[in-house]
């Protein structure tokens, strides 16, 4: 399985893209908070991702008996991905909550 904080290591692809594609989607979010909570965003966000990663995992299966012998080890995966790409911004966000939070 691709890694997921680094998916493009290994690839020819500019180690930019990662990022450049994370600022795409947020700015959606962010486009999307003018209108309505941020909460209602994150729920939104958080279930896109859960969708599209399903999406992502089923393509690598022929059939769905061979994925859902392998579902316990998806949701292990994505779950500490999520977990450790969490506390990484977590911290990066109470390292610099100070600058960070100017003109919220």
């Amino acid at each position: 399985m691709t890694d997921i904080k680094n998916p493009d290591a290994g690839n020819e692809i500019k180690p930019n893209d990662f990022y450049d594609r994370v600022d795409a989607l947020i700015n959606v979010a962010n486009q999307q908070c003018n209108q309505v909570d941020k909460g209602k965003v994150s729920a939104s966000f958080l279930f896109a991702a859960a969708r599209f990663n399903s999406w992502v995992s089923a393509s690598g299966f022929e059939n769905s008996e061979l994925m859902q012998a392998n579902r316990q080890e998806l949701v292990q995966y994505f779950v500490q991905q999520y977990q450790s790409m969490l506390e990484d911004n977590l911290d990066e966000f109470i390292s610099n909550f100070s600058s960070y939070q100017k003109g919220k």
